[in-house]
């Protein structure tokens, strides 16, 4: 059985070896690959935000969370008010809506099911590649904003070891930051409604 994972392992690496050793080739410096990480970012948030503007109903999902606020307002303000029949009125509106909202829920799964096996992949490859090697060193604010002594401190207790170079983030913390970013400019150059 390990032999036979072994070499499907090997057989995808070499796979994911020959797509993106090219774009490692192309960073100014393969040993500490921080543009090859920002490169995979932006595809990864690409692949992701287009899954999500095709596949999801944008304006289901607004009219739902807007339905939502709506209603958790005018739930508010009959606890105020302290009338019993207009919150209890709005409390069967309330487990109708949780209806609605468990469908909208189901709708934005369907992107998972689309990237979640690419991006494994990709996990994957950086793991295995020089990039999982990454250091990057962030200036003090920014070390501090990201809450990087968090993270460190989170990966000392699961893993051990030290985060020994200061002001220093590896290529998880690096990607992510990168993502989030990318993710937020695609979001709004696709004309999506909501940062989220």
């Amino acid at each position: 059985m390990a032999d036979i994972f072994s070499m499907l392992s090997g057989g995808v690496l070499d796979i994911l070896n020959t797509l993106f050793n090219p774009l490692l080739a192309l960073d100014p410096n393969p040993q500490n690959p921080a543009l090859t990480v920002l490169v995979i970012a932006f595809i990864v948030s690409l692949i992701t935000t287009v899954a999500n503007k095709y596949l999801v109903d944008q304006d289901k999902v607004n009219e739902n969370q807007k339905k939502s606020r709506e209603l958790s307002s005018r739930m508010r303000e009959a606890q105020k008010k302290g009338d019993g029949k207009e919150l209890a009125k709005l409390q069967a509106e309330q487990t109708e809506m949780l209806k609605n909202q468990n469908a909208v829920m189901m709708e934005s799964f369907k992107p998972m099911l689309v990237t979640f096996v690419p991006i494994i992949l990709i996990f994957f490859w950086m793991r295995t590649s020089i990039i999982s090697n990454l250091v990057l060193i962030l200036p003090a604010p920014a070390y501090w904003l990201t809450l990087t002594p968090f993270w460190h401190f989170i990966g000392q207790f699961l893993y051990g070891g030290k985060a020994t170079i200061p002001y220093g983030i590896g290529w998880l913390l690096w990607y992510m930051i990168c993502t989030f970013g990318m993710s937020q400019i695609l979001r709004k150059f696709l004309g999506f409604k909501q940062g989220f």
